[in-house]
């Protein structure tokens, strides 16, 4: 679960700057709205900052989001990924 909680709290603390509410794993909504962010960042264009980052950075983030993926997962079966 180390990842998944490292991910959220940089989520939370994005969150916050931008005065959007914390997220929360014990909110089946959050979970699916953490499920989504995931997603979101798996796609080619975000996981590869439109170019500007190298392939292994790109790899270092995939790897990273994907056990991000699969804790969320392992907590919530119910949640859905379209790029994992």
């Amino acid at each position: 679960m180390k990842n998944l909680q490292e991910y959220l709290a940089q989520k939370n603390s994005w969150n916050s700057l931008v005065g959007m509410p914390a997220l929360d794993l014990n909110s089946a909504k959050d979970r699916k709205a953490i499920a989504q962010g995931i997603d979101s960042e798996l796609s080619p264009e975000n996981l590869h900052c439109d170019g500007e980052i190298s392939q292994a950075q790109a790899m270092k983030k995939l790897r990273r989001l994907h056990k991000c993926a699969a804790q969320l997962k392992q907590l919530d079966p119910t949640v859905k990924f379209y790029e994992y």
